[in-house]
């Protein structure tokens, strides 16, 4: 049913280590094309989040993008998500949380990521009509 997570959702999961400096992350993230990573702590096996938001945040505080350690600004208080979650339930558990990404879990393993975007794209492409094929003039 397009009306679930699973079908909005990115599968591009770009997962980081929590010692990958500010710089490292927004350069793979910015090579990927995501607005998030998926911060992995080995040593507790927890997960989190990193945004560009948070990237964002750090050089608008004047911190240094090569000496700040995604572990300082990974949030770490997230709400994952299900394939199975409605549209609707993750937008309300984003616009709740005051967040724009979700974590898509699927037996304990990250295997998405949902983005407001996300959401809104799959809205539109149900909601809107497809443009009519535009039409060739022909010059008399």
């Amino acid at each position: 049913m397009p009306g679930h997570v699973q079908h909005a959702m990115s599968t591009v999961v770009l997962t980081i280590g929590p010692a990958h400096t500010l710089r490292q992350a927004a350069r793979l993230m910015s090579a990927r094309r995501v607005g998030a990573a998926v911060v992995l702590d080995p040593d507790t096996s927890g997960l989190g989040i990193l945004t560009e938001r948070d990237i964002l945040d750090s050089l608008g505080a004047g911190q240094d993008p090569d000496r700040e350690r995604a572990h300082d600004h990974t949030t770490n208080d997230v709400v994952f998500a299900t394939p199975d979650w409605t549209l609707e339930a993750a937008a309300e558990a984003m616009t709740r949380g005051g967040f724009r990404h979700l974590i898509v879990l699927d037996e304990r393993e990250a295997v998405g990521i949902l983005s407001v975007r996300d959401i809104v794209r799959t809205w539109s492409d149900r909601r809107v009509p497809a443009a009519p094929e535009p039409t060739e003039e022909i010059a008399v």
